[in-house]
């Protein structure tokens, strides 16, 4: 018979340092603290927080942190041999957080991060080097918050090849899209609201330019397809010009616009990966998430479509993801950083976006004039692009009304074309407003 094990044989405590103590990071530790013995028990090991590290020691953050060393310098963290790994929570793809991770892993440290920019930057880069130093790089609340759609591309889907994923990969764009059709408000408006209640930050480049959701989305596409990060390969439309009147021609149509992620490999063996507002159906699935919510849909050869949906971002959501991960590494469950081993990574062969073809809704401001539908023909004839449908509202003549087009397939260079000649019209007062339109499975 076995003799039971000691408590000087148990595997002794995960120790860990938290560098940034923002939002999330406070709630990473509320989250180490509050449910201390249940991830014991799940564990048989227990995760412990030894020090943290952020600009300011006097804040008050609303956790208990005087049992943690205090360092000044984040760098100090990697340094301390009492360390197992390090939570990088400081943010930015550059400067502090960049040199942390990476000095981390040169010290063979483990780390976490919640950093979409720096993976889509350095993912390849510090990849390799967690790999070559036998660390771990883990970063399922860099993408989509509470959903675990990291763990689920790399592990739950590992049988399977992915043909293509489409998502809600920023919950502040979905949030002002849902207000202005439900509001009817216009997009200014609409992102104030939002500015005061917190969904969108003062300065909210990143997220409405698409640039949030283009991090995230390079992520994914190294996940789903086995190739090296390349976030510059991203085509990034965000939905500053996306209008009110365009969210109500689109549900006239039976669509909704939503600030949509998407990579998918082409017939011909290419991968196309793009940010931009698209038209989707109403009642497709996509079409139905609403509010602050993110959602990731994707397609396996075996194990068909699937969806995952849930908040993704803040201080919950957020935290909980970044305790996943530690649950994992303190029960030594170490993985490749993009589904396979760094060095099995490939260069992609990406599409050309202009040559992708598609049917695409398209919003003119005219003169109300004769003549003026009779131009705009004549330029879509000889850019070969034909309509499926049309409506104009309202009759005013000499005034300014709207006329919408809904065309059949079309190259996007072609229709770029199209634009730019109808641009040039007196009678086209604004610039034309063209969307994908992305044909999904309803519910």
């Amino acid at each position: 018979m076995s003799s039971p094990v000691t408590a000087a044989e148990k595997d002794p405590p995960y120790k860990i340092a938290v560098a940034g103590l923002g939002t999330v990071g406070c709630g990473v530790v509320e989250i180490l603290q509050k449910h201390e013995g249940l991830l014991a028990r799940r564990t048989d090991r227990p995760i412990e927080i030894v020090a943290v590290s952020a600009r300011s020691k006097g804040k008050d953050r609303g956790v208990d942190l005087s049992a943690y060393k205090w360092m000044d310098d984040p760098q100090a963290l990697t340094a301390d041999p009492d360390i197992d790994c390090v939570v990088e929570l400081i943010g930015g793809s550059e400067g502090v957080a960049y040199d942390l991770v990476k000095a981390a892993l040169n010290a063979g440290k483990d780390v976490v991060t919640a950093n979409k920019a720096l993976l889509a930057h350095h993912g390849d880069e510090l990849a390799r080097l967690a790999e070559d130093k036998g660390g771990a790089l883990a970063y399922e609340a860099a993408v989509a918050g509470g959903i675990p759609i990291i763990k689920t591309l790399r592990e739950g889907f590992a049988a399977n090849r992915i043909s293509g994923l489409h998502g809600i990969l920023n919950g502040t764009c979905n949030y002002i899209l849902t207000e202005m059709r439900e509001s009817g408000r216009s997009f200014d408006a609409v992102l104030k609201d939002a500015q005061d209640l917190g969904y969108a930050e003062a300065d909210p480049t990143f997220d409405i330019d698409g640039i949030d959701a283009a991090h995230k989305l390079a992520i994914l596409t190294a996940l789903a397809f086995g190739v090296r990060i390349d976030f510059e390969r991203v085509r990034v439309s965000g939905i500053r010009h996306v209008s009110d009147v365009d969210i109500a021609f689109a549900e006239e149509f039976g669509y909704r616009i939503k600030l949509l992620g998407v990579a998918r490999q082409l017939e011909d063996g290419t991968l196309l990966q793009s940010v931009e507002p698209c038209l989707v159906p109403r009642h497709s699935a996509v079409g139905a998430i609403d509010g602050a919510f993110n959602a990731v849909f994707t397609e396996g050869d075996f194990v068909g479509p699937g969806a995952m949906v849930g908040l993704g971002a803040g201080r919950g959501p957020t935290a909980s993801a970044v305790v996943a991960d530690l649950v994992d590494l303190c029960m030594g469950q170490k993985r490749p950083v993009f589904s396979v081993p760094a060095k099995n990574l490939t260069p992609a062969d990406y599409a050309d976006s202009a040559a992708v073809s598609g049917h695409f809704y398209l919003r003119l401001s005219v003169l109300d004039k004769p003549g003026v539908i009779a131009d705009v023909s004549a330029i879509l004839r000889d850019c070969r692009i034909s309509i499926e449908a049309l409506m104009q509202r309202g009759r005013d003549p000499g005034q300014q009304v709207p006329v919408v087009m809904i065309t059949h397939d079309a190259r996007q260079a072609d229709l770029a074309r199209a634009c730019e000649q109808m641009a040039a019209l007196s009678t086209v007062l604004e610039p034309p407003r063209l969307f994908r339109i992305e044909k999904i499975a309803s519910l």
